[in-house]
């Protein structure tokens, strides 16, 4: 059923734009203090690509969990049914939401670590090990999006 359908594709919607904003939103984040400093210290550009990169994960996660209902599950059919649909788009809201905000605390987290190295602390690897933790939130709801796609197919 058409609608059905549309319920499913309104959570694989959100889950994309959700995670993808919230990439594009806490690199940004992280990219402003890496050129703040940039200015103050100088060799340390390695350091703050990296801390800059790690939020643009959870925008690779959204594609991800629409990977899984597409081709891995073959859930987004027209033959979805109801229950099938509002699973789907639950799981992709959760992946969204969850992807969204825990991205923009990783990239206040790398910003302060960024912030840290530029005052001349060594903090990036004190930095990188606790950034890790908001990133495991989007990991969870990733599997969330795995396990729904598992139970519903």
């Amino acid at each position: 059923m058409e609608t059905n359908l549309l319920i499913a594709y309104l959570g694989v919607a959100l889950m994309l734009i959700l995670t993808g904003v919230g990439s594009a939103y806490g690199v940004t984040i992280v990219g402003n203090a890496a050129i703040g400093a940039a200015k103050k210290v100088d060799g340390k550009f390695g350091n703050f690509l990296v801390l800059t990169a790690l939020p643009a994960t959870q925008g690779l996660y959204g594609f991800a969990g629409y990977y899984m209902l597409q081709s891995i599950f073959n859930i987004l059919t027209p033959e979805i049914t109801l229950f099938q649909a509002i699973a789907a788009c639950a799981a992709g809201i959760t992946l969204g939401v969850v992807g969204w905000l825990s991205c923009i605390r990783q990239a206040q987290v790398c910003a302060n670590g960024i912030v840290s190295i530029g005052q001349g602390h060594d903090a990036f690897t004190n930095t990188l090990i606790l950034a890790v933790f908001p990133e495991l939130y989007a990991i969870v709801a990733l599997a969330v999006v795995f396990l729904v796609g598992s139970a519903i197919a």
